[in-house]
């Protein structure tokens, strides 16, 4: 591993910890040429996922994409980034545990909608919204009365 501040190549592991979400390990390393100090995170490499858009076409997943957005409907939402990035993580362990080569976007919207009804109502509405296409206003106002009815 090069040391981010000098660019050597002689480091070593002072720390190893699991990560917070607990699918990674912390690693806390040290320079022995300048004696700095900086963390890596270690994951496990999953087979590449495949995600077939709407129109059909495949593209590689892209974990920046949910986060975004996630992001946009949480947006001046009183929900600790914390607990986002623990539904991201949770949505992303769902949709590899499935084991399969390819997914519909379709599916990984349902389940970040489902993830994001458990979290947040406002921001459910705002990412279904977007992501169903609402065309009027009574399309809007049914997904809000399932919501309340809740």
């Amino acid at each position: 591993m090069k040391c981010p501040f000098c660019g050597q190549d002689n480091t070593r592991v002072v720390d190893s910890r699991p990560a917070d979400d607990n699918s990674s390990i912390r690693r806390r390393r040290m320079c022995d040429v300048c004696g700095k100090r900086f963390t890596t995170y270690e994951k496990v490499e999953t087979i590449p996922l495949i995600v077939i858009k709407k129109d059909r076409t495949r593209q590689q997943y892209d974990r920046s994409k949910i986060e975004a957005g996630v992001m946009r409907a949480c947006y001046k939402r009183p929900i600790p980034i914390q607990r986002i990035n623990e539904m991201i993580d949770s949505v992303e362990t769902e949709i590899f545990n499935r084991e399969e080569k390819e997914i519909e976007s379709k599916e990984i919207g349902e389940i970040v909608m489902d993830r994001l009804k458990e979290l947040e109502a406002v921001a459910y509405v705002r990412f279904a919204s977007v992501y169903r296409e609402f065309k009027d206003v009574n399309t809007f106002m049914d997904e809000l009365k399932k919501v309340l009815e809740q």
